[in-house]
């Protein structure tokens, strides 16, 4: 079977999307099937992976999301998709993509796509339109062009249900757990107390500023806490000046799984302030790596998270610091245990066979 992903806001420093987008590739290929990613670059490219073939198309960079680009020429993703003729075609965007799947759909070629994010949330957010209304109608538009919806949680699939669709399916993504794995014995260079970590695109969708503002909460309380912030993005400068005088610890980017892990291992708390996270990978790894989670109870984390793995709490400062506070009266072997165990109930194999169940059943049914 040829799998042909299609995806936008990927690049070299992403996080969730592109380490999502790896992973099912790698395990198409391992179940022996052919995989090509077409995504946008600032220059075209063929790049050869261990799993198959990633085709980069010269995209312009986007003003309204710093760092990353969009697919928008039709011409050319068509003659690339044609090109590659996929037997199936699995769609990781909602934006200037959403036609791939009319064409598909034209070319009898059965599709999915995957929604990564809860549109009426996004639409409050940042808008003042009325979400549910602007949701709905954008939604089912969305399940009348592509042939099956896959969300990574219930959560996510909430609006989707709410306007009945029928071809939906939800599939949790996975974690790397050898990769991402607890740290045994003493950690070297603590010297501090409570070491709060978050690893997020520094943006405001993902709420970076809360971060900030529960280590002033804490830090008021008498706690002597840091944070240490792996990612980069716009609000670098403002979270920095917000900052100023307080304990954090700036990373930037982190290459490397190995390194982000040992960054999420060091920690006591992560945070995953983020109210419209749809799964929260970052979180999942930080679970991974014995790291309990404090996140928005807004979003789709409580769920992943489970009743022992974290807390959950209202968008303040102050609502994440009592979580963090509640959280570190749990013994730290019981609380890390509790978080790695959740963690090991997402692996990656469990994800890639959801998928290929969707794309082997649509070629079954269009055969």
């Amino acid at each position: 079977m040829r799998v042909l992903q299609a995806a936008n806001f990927v690049s070299a420093t992403s996080g969730g999307l592109r380490t999502a987008l790896d992973h099912l590739a790698g395990g198409y290929a391992a179940a022996g099937h052919e995989v090509v990613q077409l995504v946008p670059g600032p220059a075209d490219d063929v790049v050869a992976t261990g799993w198959g073939r990633r085709v980069v198309l010269r995209s312009p960079a986007l003003v309204v999301a710093p760092g990353y680009r969009a697919l928008l020429d039709r011409r050319r993703v068509r003659s690339a998709v044609e090109r590659f003729a996929p037997d199936v075609l699995e769609v990781h965007d909602r934006t200037t993509l959403r036609w791939l799947g009319r064409w598909a759909r034209a070319a009898g070629v059965p599709s999915l796509t995957v929604s990564h994010e809860r549109l009426d949330r996004w639409v409050r957010q940042f808008t003042r339109l009325p979400g549910t209304a602007v949701a709905d109608r954008v939604n089912a538009g969305l399940v009348a062009d592509f042939d099956t919806v896959v969300c990574t949680t219930e959560w996510a699939a909430a609006e989707f249900r709410r306007i009945g669709a029928e071809h939906l399916v939800v599939v949790p993504l996975g974690v790397d757990a050898g990769t991402f794995a607890a740290r045994t014995g003493e950690r070297p260079g603590r010297t501090e107390g409570v070491r709060l970590v978050m690893a997020s695109r520094l943006s405001w969708e993902k709420r970076p500023d809360l971060a900030v503002s529960t280590l002033r909460a804490l830090r008021r309380r008498g706690v002597d806490a840091r944070l240490v912030v792996a990612g980069e993005g716009p609000l670098r400068r403002p979270l920095q000046a917000a900052a100023r005088g307080l304990p954090v610890q700036w990373l930037g980017y982190v290459s490397g799984r190995d390194r982000l892990a040992g960054v999420l291992a060091d920690g006591d708390v992560a945070l995953a302030p983020g109210p419209i996270e749809t799964f929260g990978l970052a979180a999942l790894e930080a679970l991974a790596c014995g790291t309990p989670v404090v996140a928005s109870s807004a979003s789709a984390l409580p769920g992943v998270l489970g009743p022992r793995a974290g807390r959950s709490a209202a968008g303040t400062g102050a609502a994440l610091a009592d979580a963090v506070q509640d959280l570190l009266t749990v013994p730290e072997q019981v609380r890390r245990e509790a978080a790695r165990e959740r963690a090991e109930q997402f692996p990656w194999d469990a994800t890639v066979r959801g998928f290929l169940a969707v794309h082997e059943a649509a070629v079954r049914a269009a055969a």
